[in-house]
């Protein structure tokens, strides 16, 4: 199984609900909104795409009645395709006006069923809205939640030699993404993508049912700064309908408004060291000592001043049915002076000790290649294989029944799947600069991110691949309730990757419930702001936020 072909294929990172929004300031009542007037120059501009709308003789809708997982295709009575906010605005007040559930698309990689709910009667489809751009006014970027993270890391490059820190996914949209907390190979360096994020533009709907598009942002003095809060990490499908991202790093207010100095530079290059360590060769005793190796590495050099922050890996425990072998990707830039004593020194540490002989292979790409190394081809067509993932997040390494528990299962149950396993990805560094506060992501001392994941064709066989994670990461987690535990080993989950298990008492049996696992102590904000800004809660889906009592 290629490496990178494998990547695309486990990790997805969707937001759930696409682009829908979070976010709003405390208080009993909205401030004022920004007049759209006034704001015209900040709306998106008509692209000639839109508003268009597929109904079920529409030789279109079969493809945009479903996502990227193959377990999901919706039934709603039309989908509105969206090329402008004024679009937006006007789908949500129709299906105010009809009372009808209405879910937002952007990228379609959302892993539950909250878009193709069969309560959900009407799809807006965003994917089109896909402009970014300089906004000299803000002096901050600008990007559309229909962009995927392709289009984002090409234009940002190329136009101004810039990134931010997100995912591998290259079809991903940037809808879910960034207010999900997105994050990826880069955030050791730079942090999550929400500690760039600047400001938004919301359409929400108020209690008459009126769409009201506002523009928040971080500025201290912004009567609606909570809304932006609420998008850095708050997850989708809650308050409103994100139509722009207004992206400029902290502190980054330069007196020349160049758009180069606004976000984080990537490395020139990308250099990949993979070591590929054979099942054969592991028994419980040397697998125990990779993974152990591995999560204590992270634990001990994942400090947002760590040196080691700089080098990134991943840990791909596949299934024996799915891979012959143990992978660990080693990332570095490879112009830093010590890129070979840092690969060096996490080998050491991590893969020698082992015992057993990896094959290594290596790769130098320029970053903009590096990005699309999966190779797969944007194209549109998400429609995937059939998937189940759950998350967590780990602040230290498993404990010895729970490395051995992670061996039992990868060997010794039997499955026959394409793809199944757990990856964890490294985490930390200067995504732990930044207070728990700060943002909507309270996890800021956790060091690595866990995905366990199937995925299949054959629906006659749901049952049984679906079994095969649900009871692999309940047992990993049976000293818990059978979900990750806040503040110890574990730090709950990360809202991209939903899991509508962590709602549901047969497999949560910890007594916390989902939405500390998600977010922690900043839940009760995030109600206080879905009361301001969805007082309806038109908003909503199996994990959204819900308004106070």
């Amino acid at each position: 199984m290629s490496v990178t072909t494998s990547r695309r294929r486990f990790l997805t990172g969707a937001g759930a609900g696409a682009a829908v929004a979070g976010g709003a300031a405390l208080g009993l009542a909205p401030g004022p909104a920004v007049a759209l007037e006034a704001e015209e120059a900040t709306r998106s501009r008509s692209t000639g795409i839109g508003p268009s709308t597929v109904r079920p003789d529409d030789p279109r809708y079969g493809d945009l009645a479903r996502g990227w997982n193959g377990r999901f295709v919706g039934t709603p009575d039309y989908v509105r395709v969206a090329g402008t906010t004024a679009h937006v605005e006007s789908a949500l007040a129709e299906a105010a006006a009809a009372g009808s559930r209405l879910a937002v698309r952007s990228g379609g990689h959302c892993l539950e069923n909250f878009v193709c709910d069969p309560a959900v009667r009407i799809v807006l489809d965003v994917s089109q809205m896909q402009g970014i751009s300089y906004d000299a006014g803000r002096r901050a970027v600008v990007v559309e939640p229909g962009a995927t993270l392709r289009q984002v890391y090409k234009t940002l490059y190329t136009a101004w030699g810039v990134t931010i820190p997100g995912g591998t996914c290259p079809s991903v949209g940037a809808g879910g993404h960034i207010q999900g907390g997105g994050y990826g190979p880069l955030a050791r360096r730079h942090g999550v993508v929400p500690d760039h994020l600047y400001g938004v533009e919301v359409v929400t709907l108020d209690r008459s049912g009126t769409p009201r598009t506002v523009v928040a942002t971080r500025e201290p003095g912004d009567p609606n700064r909570e809304l932006w809060w609420a998008h850095t990490g708050g997850g989708g499908g809650n308050f409103g309908v994100v139509t722009k991202y207004f992206l400029r790093s902290t502190g980054t207010v330069p007196a020349n408004p160049d758009p180069s100095r606004l976000l984080p530079r990537p490395p020139v290059q990308t250099r990949t060291v993979a070591y590929a360590l054979p099942w054969s060769g592991l028994n419980q005793e040397r697998f125990s000592r990779l993974l152990r190796g591995y999560l204590e590495w992270f634990a001990a050099n994942s400090a947002p001043d760590s040196p080691f922050a700089r080098l990134n890996a991943e840990f791909w425990g596949l299934h024996t049915g799915s891979s012959p072998a143990v992978t660990i990707n080693v990332s570095v830039d490879p112009s830093e002076q010590d890129a070979d004593s840092l690969l060096a020194a996490f080998r050491a540490d991590v893969v020698d000790p082992v015992g057993v002989t990896p094959t290594v292979s290596e790769r130098l790409l320029p970053w903009l290649q590096s990005t699309n190394a999966s190779g797969y081809a944007d194209t549109g067509a998400v429609v995937q294989r059939r998937n189940k993932a759950k998350g967590s997040y780990l602040r230290a390494s498993y404990s010895d029944e729970q490395l051995a528990t992670t061996y039992r299962w990868l060997t010794a149950t039997e499955l026959r799947a394409p793809l199944a396993g757990v990856l964890m990805s490294g985490f930390g560094g200067r995504s732990n600069a930044v207070g728990v506060d700060d943002t909507a992501v309270p996890q800021r001392d956790s060091v690595v991110k866990v995905l366990h994941t199937v995925h299949w064709d054959n629906p006659a066989v749901d049952d049984t691949h679906m079994s095969w994670v649900r009871e692999f990461y309940r047992d990993v987690h049976r000293a818990t309730g059978g979900v990750p535990e806040l503040d110890g080993i574990a730090d709950g989950s990360y809202i991209n990757y939903a899991d509508v298990d962590l709602a549901d008492p047969a497999w949560n049996t910890s007594g916390t419930p989902w939405y500390r696992l998600y977010y922690k102590h900043s839940y009760e904000r995030l109600q206080a702001v879905k009361g301001r800004w969805d007082p309806r809660n038109f908003f909503r889906h199996t994990l959204s936020v819900t308004p106070p009592s």
